[in-house]
């Protein structure tokens, strides 16, 4: 027993010192080291001259995704095993023996192109840069065409080429914090962390990039102007990060590089001119419409008075004196977009010489507006623009905004209607508590005339089913 205590506590320090001479590995300041010195050599400076990547398309034209199909030999990743990690190996070596991931933490791994067996599995190949030894991951079932288009990847692995990329291009440069929750290190030679709660839209300065897990690779420190650090895991391309895109919202969506930090060039000097209003809670004056994105499509949406927000970012539009609101619903915290000026002179009609709808002072006030309660079950369906059943009246309108008639039945029954761009009618029926009862699609008489696809959708409706589970109308 004391031997292997012996063993495994030296096969950890020599994890450890392996871990500190890793350029990769960053740490937040004040940090302690353990008091146990370990004389290892010096790590190479991987900084490289920085790059102006300007203001347009940051992340577009910087961090390209690179699904497993378009690997090429020689993209470089990290093995950043998780604790699930460590009981099922990844790796395997040239005699087919599994890899314990301890190992191989921290090491580099260089990929080297996929191989078809002659028992039909396929093997992923790397070569360990650390150790210049080889290495496979095999995949779990059928062709690697079958399995390279969809998000999986190799398990453990951190994309460097994002680290890379982010280190030539954020080093000591400005950003501002688009969230509120970081983290700061409290291991030296371990991943231990404390959450840190900072200040929204404050300016910090990168001190250093580094590798940070394997589905959000790229570890960026930043400091504030009192000298505190703080960091964020983000994801940058997400290539190999094992995660969907709709897995990157909610509490995920601050492991975006986007949801953490602002950097894009002339948009910094709109956000410091604005930044008041950055953050701030308004609420709608008059109904107006706004664009907003549910089902997978961009709509325009009527959006009722007293409607509460929180304006997410400001960015300024081309050649032009208005600015494009992100807006988050404060209820259902579905995001809308509305093109404002913020200047009076700015909005008003040449022709007529009033002013239009779009100018903020106009539109907006500032404050919480009007609290309006959503269910948990409804907040979904909201965010994309849906109708389902047991729906309050304020749920609807947050979903699809003011309806343009508001009638009753030959029962009594309250009846909104809606118009679909497409020409389609929804009619949304409701209980005497309010609540939706069921809500059903009819096309125009003009719609009816260009064929069977619309006389279809009027037959269906809520006696089957399928608008209240969730099928947009």
């Amino acid at each position: 027993m004391k031997r292997i205590v012996l063993l495994a506590t030296l096969a950890l320090a020599m994890l450890t010192a392996t871990a500190q001479e890793n350029p990769y590995i960053v740490k937040t300041k004040g940090v302690k080291k353990p008091e146990k010195k370990v004389v290892t050599e010096s790590g190479q400076d991987a900084t490289s001259e920085e790059e102006d990547a300007g203001p347009q398309d940051f992340m577009g034209k910087n961090f390209r995704f690179y699904s497993m199909c378009d690997w090429k030999e020689g993209m470089r990743f990290m093995v950043m095993p998780e604790k699930y990690d460590m009981l099922v190996n990844t790796f395997r070596d040239v005699m087919d023996k599994e890899v314990s991931s301890s190992t191989l933490r921290h090491k580099i791994m260089v990929y080297k192109g996929h191989e078809n067996m002659p028992n039909g599995r396929v093997h992923v190949n790397f070569t360990c840069e650390d150790n210049n030894r080889s290495y496979y991951y095999e995949l779990p079932s059928g062709t690697f065409e079958d399995y390279c288009y969809g998000k999986l990847g190799v398990p453990t692995l951190a994309y460097l080429g994002d680290v890379d990329k982010a280190r030539e291009l954020l080093m000591d440069q400005t950003l501002l914090t688009r969230t509120q929750y970081f983290r700061v290190d409290t291991e030296y030679d371990g991943d231990g962390y404390k959450e840190v709660t900072v200040d929204k839209n404050m300016p910090v300065t990168v001190k250093a990039v580094g590798v940070g897990t394997r589905s959000f690779p790229v570890k960026i420190i930043v400091e504030d102007e009192h000298g505190n650090q703080f960091y964020q895991n983000v994801a940058m391309s997400k290539t190999n990060s094992g995660l969907r895109d709709d897995e990157f919202i909610m509490d995920n969506e601050k492991f975006l590089f986007t949801g953490s930090f602002e950097y894009s060039g002339s948009t910094m000097t709109v956000s410091d001119n604005f930044k008041d209003y950055l953050n701030a809670n308004i609420y709608t004056k008059h109904p107006t419409s706004m664009s907003s994105k549910g089902s997978g499509k961009v709509r325009d949406i009527k959006v009722p008075r007293f409607t509460g927000f929180i304006i997410d970012e400001i960015n300024p539009i081309q050649n032009s004196t208005y600015y494009t609101l992100t807006l988050r619903e404060v209820e259902s915290r579905r995001i809308y977009y509305k093109d404002v000026a913020f200047k009076e002179s700015d909005a008003i009609n040449s022709a007529t010489g009033s002013v239009e709808e779009d100018f903020f002072g106009y539109v907006f006030g500032m404050g919480d507006g009007v609290a309006r309660s959503t269910s948990t079950e409804t907040r979904a369906a909201i965010r994309e623009g849906r109708v389902i059943a047991g729906m309050s009246k304020d749920e609807v309108q947050m979903a699809m905004g003011e309806p343009f008639s508001m009638t009753k039945d030959t029962n009594g029954t309250d009846v909104w209607m809606y118009a679909r761009s497409n020409g389609v009618i929804l009619d949304v029926w409701f209980n005497a508590k309010g609540h939706v009862t069921k809500a059903k699609a009819r096309a125009t008489k003009a719609t009816k005339s260009k064929g069977s696809t619309s006389r279809q959708r009027d037959n269906d409706g809520p006696e089957g089913g399928t608008w209240s589970q969730g099928t947009p109308l």
